[in-house]
């Protein structure tokens, strides 16, 4: 459901809430909120609640101390694991200046105005997010380790898949904070878990991507477990990956979808430091499904992009190459302006790539471009790109690539 202003205030009245989060993402898509009491709230809608940015990563120095926080009533949800009498319910948040400017390294907002690019040509994105996630025991001082909950593998069931429980009770966690998961599973690696989720809109979509990180993370640790969404836990098994599945509705959506693949193929070595944004994101890619290379297939999962079996508003692509460190909404925001770009040169798909790249010759890899080998490498790339600076706020670039 979405409120409206009103809505919420009745909402808080009527359902003994006792704490408003007011949430927000750092440029690296760390989660942070400030918590206010009822009596703040109608302050916090008319004016904003103010914070120290300064203490925010990525977010500046001390000359960008005061900014203020904007809670979305449209974003209000309960947070189920909190005590049911004396409620606490959370919204995500704008972010502005003192004098009422957007912050130009609100992430959140960088999405909103790719989504009003994408609507001004005409184009409305969908996304859906698959994130995997590994599930660790505790040693005794309540510390995670890297010791694995279970030693099941790719969809196996229960006794040897012991996360089934821990997965339940995050779906349904998500369902009462008005989440729609789709599937979930087990994964290949070890305590290795994955659920994915249907398509909606590219704010909503980051949103739940957010949200489901900290009610995986809050769930493993009710029940004596650590989650970890880290690109590469252990060395010698897969990593975790994020694929972001995109789909669009407009007047030619399969001949634009095509040149949005195409985009984004075009842009892929200059996004992948945001899509990638760790030094073991590169000890992630070729292996275990995850890509190394810049090409495209309809059902081959060892390459960068896929387009799966389906048709009308199943019809999608399927992107491989993020993790889970990624900043939802500056990965939608990319994945946008890269397709938009695909749309507006008129880009056309290369050869297919109907060939497994895990175990393909060199002189066959030789015809392919090759995603960044490292962190160091992937920054470099971003920094020199003209792409990236006519989209990226300066001070958000300069946060991931330096000067």
């Amino acid at each position: 459901m979405r409120y409206s202003i009103d809505e919420v205030m009745q909402f808080v009245q009527e359902e003994d809430v006792k704490f408003i989060r007011l949430a927000f993402c750092d440029v690296f898509g760390r989660q942070k909120n400030i918590s206010i009491m009822p009596g703040e709230l109608p302050r916090a809608f008319a004016y904003g609640i103010a914070f120290d940015g300064s203490a925010i990563a990525g977010f500046g120095d001390e000359s960008y101390s005061d900014l203020l926080l904007h809670p979305e009533p449209d974003t209000l949800t309960v947070l189920p694991w909190r005590p049911e009498h004396g409620k606490v319910v959370r919204m995500f948040s704008s972010i502005s200046l003192s004098g009422g400017r957007p912050f130009s390294c609100d992430t959140r907002e960088f999405l909103r105005q790719a989504v009003e690019a994408g609507e001004k040509a005409g184009r409305r994105f969908f996304f859906g997010a698959e994130q995997e996630f590994y599930l660790f025991a505790l040693d005794e001082n309540g510390g995670p380790t890297r010791t694995p909950y279970d030693q099941a593998g790719y969809m196996d069931i229960a006794p040897d898949d012991r996360g089934e429980n821990i997965r339940r009770e995050i779906c349904l966690t998500l369902e009462q904070m008005g989440i729609r998961p789709e599937s979930s599973h087990h994964e290949e690696g070890p305590g290795q878990n994955e659920i994915d989720f249907r398509y909606s809109d590219p704010i909503t979509a980051a949103d739940n991507a957010a949200t489901f990180q900290t009610v995986v993370k809050t769930v493993a640790r009710r029940n004596g477990l650590w989650a970890d969404f880290s690109p590469k836990p252990l060395a010698d098994q897969p990593g975790n990956g994020f694929h972001i599945n995109l789909s669009l509705q407009s007047e030619n959506s399969s001949a634009d979808l095509c040149r949005i693949i195409a985009g984004i193929l075009s842009k892929a070595e200059e996004i992948t430091a945001f899509l990638n944004p760790t030094e073991a994101s590169y000890r992630r890619f070729g292996a275990a499904k995850a890509p190394k290379y810049v090409s495209w297939s309809s059902e081959n999962r060892s390459q960068l992009v896929r387009i799966p079996a389906g048709e009308g508003e199943y019809r999608r692509a399927e992107l491989r190459s993020p993790d889970p460190a990624a900043n939802p909404y500056l990965a939608f925001g990319l994945l946008i302006y890269a397709g938009l770009y695909g749309i507006e040169n008129q880009l056309e798909l290369p050869m297919v790539a109907d060939v497994n790249l895990y175990k393909a010759p060199p002189e066959v890899l030789a015809g392919y471009r090759r995603l960044p080998e490292d962190w160091e490498s992937a920054r470099r790339i971003a920094r020199e790109s003209e792409f990236l600076r006519a989209h990226v706020p300066g001070r958000i670039l300069e946060s991931y690539c330096g000067r």
